[in-house]
């Protein structure tokens, strides 16, 4: 039984393509394509489920026709309409830093080394040239930068990441108090 720990949300199905089963896939991380793993896996009905894929193609940056093993009709590829894919972790693990999205690290705990446990990293935005963690903090909303040099050690088996940022970044003391 696959575990929600031991995958990552990649992307999303979108509705069928054509008459022979194939998939429109909106991805965040195209790490399926990267690394040598011949399934994705789908949630459904609550549980995680991996589908092989015969074959994918790109239809640009974001967006892929994948055609799972199985679904040969448009009938039966509807079933995967708005349902989300995730990846293996375990396929990941001997990436370099360069290899990994961002977006691997939502659901992480974030821990800074001056002020403890800062919460969970619940997104990563991306829209602009610096890309932040958005982390829940007490119920508020902490943007953190995702630079490399801030971040102190990686733990991916209790998904934790230890950052030392430079004083002044986090306002949590004057928060506090106010």
């Amino acid at each position: 039984m696959i575990k929600k720990e031991e995958v990552y949300k990649i992307g999303i199905f979108n509705k069928p393509h054509g008459i022979h089963g194939e998939l429109s896939f909106t991805f965040t991380d195209d790490i399926f394509d990267r690394v040598e793993a011949e399934y994705l896996i789908c949630m459904l009905d609550g549980i995680m489920v991996p589908f092989f894929m015969e074959e994918y193609r790109f239809r640009s940056d974001s967006t892929a026709l994948v055609k799972l093993e199985g679904v040969d009709t448009a009938e039966r590829a509807r079933m995967f309409t708005n349902i989300e894919v995730y990846f293996p972790v375990k396929y990941v693990d001997g990436e370099g830093p360069d290899e990994l999205n961002w977006d691997f690290f939502v659901g992480f705990r974030m821990e800074e080394i001056h002020h403890g446990k800062l919460g969970e990293v619940t997104d990563v935005d991306n829209s602009t040239i610096n890309t932040l963690f958005i982390v829940d903090y007490q119920g508020e909303e902490l943007l953190i930068p995702a630079q490399e040099e801030f971040i102190v050690n990686i733990d991916q088996k209790h998904k934790v990441i230890t950052v030392d940022l430079p004083e002044g970044l986090l306002a949590l003391d004057d928060t506090e108090e106010a």
